[in-house]
């Protein structure tokens, strides 16, 4: 049963994942960046404010939240991807000219 996955991208690199079909697999990796995608950042239920960065209840706790795991409740989300953030871009900038990096 090929079901596609509409709107949903890399959670590293945020490239496309339409060509992929649920359930995805543990070993899925995005055909972009390589980046293992059965993890919790691309989850639904992943949330870094809750404790275990998880918002289902009865999971286990999984440590590395960018590697391929076994969570039974593992469900993809749309927008997981999220990118370099403005205060991140200044930070890389201020440490680049604070350590004389790329002057291109």
């Amino acid at each position: 049963m090929f079901e596609p996955i509409a709107g949903l991208v890399c959670w590293k690199c945020g490239a496309s994942l339409a060509h992929l079909s649920l359930p995805l697999s543990r070993r899925d990796e995005c055909s972009s960046c390589r980046a293992e995608l059965h993890v919790c950042r691309l989850c639904r239920f992943h949330d870094p404010a809750v404790a275990k960065a998880c918002r289902e209840p009865v999971a286990e706790e999984v440590r590395d939240k960018t590697r391929a795991n076994f969570c039974d409740y593992f469900a993809p989300v749309a927008g997981a991807h999220q990118g370099v953030s403005g205060d991140a871009e200044a930070a890389r900038a201020a440490l680049e000219s604070l350590f004389g990096g790329d002057k291109t």
